[in-house]
């Protein structure tokens, strides 16, 4: 069997959903919403818009999670960015400090306030060193990369420009493919 390679199994950039990052969070709303719609029913929607600069390279991304956790910024007050089951504290505690400090108390009355003035670059998540790989690179090494870093998608490489996207969705299911192709 022909050993996969990430460029096989990538959403090319042009293909995938974008925004500046001087854009709004609505814009960025609107343009993830947009992917969905449009979305191409033979593979999984798209869950984060890719963050262009003014030279139109990819400076970060913005997930679904993301946007939630920017339109209550006391997310950020806490400096947790994460789940805070990881840290230890039950379901239980992490209602009660929802209703002590009154989390989501007023940002629903003010979305639409809220969605044009924040902008897309106050709230990105910048990837870091372990979230790219080379469009070249092995599918064992993609996975491998992915369940290390705990990653739901990477950039893709071609020399020092993003090219795409790789998926955890879309890694899933080739490894499904490739089960399914087996003689067992």
């Amino acid at each position: 069997m022909k050993k996969k390679i990430v460029r096989e199994l990538m959403i090319p950039f042009a293909e995938y959903s974008t925004a500046s990052e001087e854009a709004t969070l609505f814009d960025a709303v609107m343009a993830l919403e947009k992917a969905l719609e449009e979305s191409d029913h033979t593979r999984f929607p798209h869950k984060a818009v890719l963050i262009y600069d003014k030279d139109n390279n990819i400076v970060g991304k913005v997930s679904q999670l993301d946007i939630l956790r920017a339109l209550e910024p006391k997310y950020e007050t806490m400096g947790i960015p994460g789940s805070l089951s990881r840290f230890g504290l039950t379901p239980k505690f992490q209602k009660t400090m929802l209703e002590q400090l009154r989390f989501w108390d007023k940002p629903m009355n003010d979305i639409c306030r809220k969605a044009v003035r924040i902008k897309v670059k106050e709230f990105m998540y910048t990837p870091d060193e372990g979230e790219y790989i080379d469009e070249d690179a092995s599918l064992d090494k993609a996975i491998n990369q992915l369940v290390m870093g705990r990653h739901q998608s990477l950039l893709v490489m071609k020399g020092d420009k993003i090219v795409g996207i790789l998926r955890k969705t879309d890694v899933f299911m080739e490894i499904a493919r490739t089960m399914k192709a087996c003689e067992l």
